[in-house]
């Protein structure tokens, strides 16, 4: 009977959890104005993709939906290779400072990330990346919870087999290359979808960043449309699927070494 009151628990919370994501996807099929109606449809009468296609033709969504791509896979590419090289140099390669610069940078965990946008704003106007794809990925290239998760990860990796690697005279490049980044991709896997998750909703830094229109990344176009469409819900809705939609499937696709990649690291670390 406990169990039996556990599943049907964790199914009821499923159903609310998943109810307002449902709803959207059936509204954004809904004919203009069915929304408003009473009592509410949850179904569409007769649906439509008229505000698909409004999205992409009329409002030229779909060039916020490539900028949203560009900046989404470099992030993630370069975000995977600096932090896991970083992450690696933390773990296994002895040089001086290096606990206590480790223990500096995790201090850095506990600052909120909106404290630090106004530095790194003024920074990057010094730098001229104002108004650039590059000022939207530069704050994803390295970050202290993805070198501590790798980090964590790698510390499993027995030093042993590194040793030997040196004794037969291969670089530390070759080692992190051939030995080490076999071994950690679980958690590489957990780390770029991370990424990928962070960088394609991130709304916030965008905003300060961009200006020009023509750049702007998917979810601050759709909240700009929001403004100028705030009674066309069913348009609104349609927006929303097309920006929940990749994120869910990139994790659909890497659901399972994603959990695997956290497990891994929770032990190991």
């Amino acid at each position: 009977m406990r169990r039996a009151l556990t599943y049907i628990a964790l199914v009821v919370g499923g159903l609310l959890t998943l109810a307002p994501l449902l709803w959207m996807v059936s509204a954004s099929f809904m004919a203009t104005g069915e929304t408003a109606v009473l009592p509410p449809h949850l179904l569409p009468d007769q649906p439509t993709l008229e505000h698909y296609r409004a999205l992409f033709t009329r409002l030229h969504l779909a060039r916020n939906f490539m900028n949203s791509a560009l900046v989404t896979v470099t992030a993630t590419v370069v975000s995977v290779f600096v932090n896991s090289m970083a992450a690696y140099a933390f773990a296994k390669l002895a040089f001086k400072g290096r606990d206590t610069l480790f223990r500096s940078l995790t201090l850095a965990l506990v600052i909120p990330a909106q404290v630090a946008m106004l530095p790194l704003f003024l920074i990057l106007r010094t730098m001229g990346l104002v108004n650039t794809f590059a000022g939207v990925i530069i704050p994803y290239v390295a970050g202290v919870f993805s070198i501590f998760m790798v980090r964590q990860y790698l510390l499993g990796l027995p030093d042993e087999l590194l040793h030997a690697a040196r004794v037969d005279g291969a670089g530390e490049f070759r080692i992190y290359r051939s030995i080490v980044l076999p071994v950690i991709m679980p958690i590489l896997v957990t780390l770029a979808a991370f990424t990928f998750l962070s960088a394609w909703n991130d709304f916030m830094w965008p905003l300060i960043i961009l200006s020009d229109e023509g750049r702007y990344t998917l979810p601050v176009a759709l909240a700009n449309l929001s403004g100028e469409h705030v009674q066309d819900t069913e348009l609104m809705m349609a927006g929303s699927v097309l920006t929940v939609l990749p994120a869910l499937i990139v994790f659909l696709l890497f659901q399972k070494a994603y959990v695997r990649g956290i497990l891994g690291g929770s032990i190991k670390g």
